[in-house]
């Protein structure tokens, strides 16, 4: 870690003697972090690992000031930089969507999906629990509706349904 230190305050010096051994020595290191981002067959890969070096040195080293020793290592911090460059090139690189006032209503329609009714053994249930389960699941019902219907408390809805749901589980083996 110390060398690198020392590699780092001489290139932010701004000798080209050292730039020259930075680049020669995590070029490596930098094209394969970019080739894991984009891909082997990616044409792009050295484009976008000279665009890590620019970003590098751009605005008088200002990213590689803000590289921290204490934190990571310095090959570790390049990779990371390396990978995050990377990303966001191939995000602008995306084809633009479209806006979602443009995009024709027939391309949300879901499918409907096939539901397939339970028979339910008769005496399974009580007539209320059927009752219960009836409206909430065909009818759609809230359980504030429900229990208006029936003069009853919400709650008293709730643990209807609650029994008649632990009673078909264990009927049809499935754990509670």
């Amino acid at each position: 870690m110390r060398g690198d230190q020392e590699d780092l305050s001489g290139l932010l010096a701004g000798n080209k003697a050292a730039w020259d051994s930075f680049v020669a020595r995590f070029a490596g290191l930098i094209l394969a972090a970019v080739r894991r981002v984009v891909g082997s067959d990616g044409s792009d890969v050295e484009d976008i690992a000279q665009d890590v070096f620019l970003r590098l040195c751009k605005d008088d080293f200002r990213l590689l000031r803000q590289y921290d020793p204490t934190r990571a290592g310095l090959s570790t911090w390049l990779t990371i930089v390396a990978r995050s460059v990377a990303h966001d090139t191939v995000r602008r690189r995306r084809p633009p969507t479209q806006p979602i006032e443009a995009t024709p209503e027939g391309a949300f329609a879901v499918e409907p999906s096939v539901v397939e009714k339970i028979k339910i053994p008769e005496g399974l249930l009580s007539p209320r629990q059927q009752l219960v389960l009836t409206m909430l699941y065909e009818r759609d019902m809230e359980v504030a509706e429900i229990a208006a219907s029936l003069s009853v408390d919400a709650q008293t809805v709730r643990s209807t349904h609650h029994k008649a749901m632990l009673k078909l589980r264990a009927h049809f083996g499935e754990k509670p």
